[in-house]
């Protein structure tokens, strides 16, 4: 018997894995940013962190970074969990269910590395661009499956 028990559907359980996922970026940039934050008005955190002399370049850069991977994640949340749903209802097997969750969370976990941590260096850009596209791959591999089954 393996750790993970396939046939078991833990498919629902990755949407709010995946949300907080999406989320953590930008608790990470909020936490950087510093007084820069205000809950207020928390759509000004990029102007703000622009104007703040005290930060350096590098930390500006990592903040903005971090803000863009959270907008990124809640931008393809609604798609996954729709990909998810459809998977689902359309009776694909649960094994491959699974499998593309947990793709779909690697991906986004490692695009959130990549994306906030590693593009100083402009090389891995291309990464970045891979990740991305391996957990888009993932929940249109699920609409497809799915669409199939119907």
């Amino acid at each position: 018997m393996s750790f993970l028990d396939l046939p078991q559907n833990y498919s629902f359980y990755a949407i709010p894995a995946a949300w907080f996922m999406a989320f953590l970026p930008g608790i990470y940039s909020k936490s950087l940013s510093g007084k820069n934050y205000d809950i207020a008005t928390p759509r000004k955190l990029a102007e703000n962190v622009e104007k703040d002399q005290s930060l350096t370049k590098a930390t500006k850069a990592k903040i903005l970074r971090a803000e863009a991977a959270a907008a990124n994640g809640a931008e393809t949340l609604p798609m996954f969990v729709a990909s998810i749903i459809a998977a689902n209802y359309a009776g694909v097997p649960v094994e491959t269910i699974n499998k593309l969750a947990g793709v779909y969370l690697g991906t986004r976990a490692l695009y959130n590395i990549t994306y906030v941590f590693l593009q100083e260096n402009p090389s891995f850009a291309p990464l970045r661009s891979l990740v991305w596209n391996a957990s888009l791959v993932s929940w249109m591999t699920l609409f497809i499956k799915a669409g199939n089954r119907l």
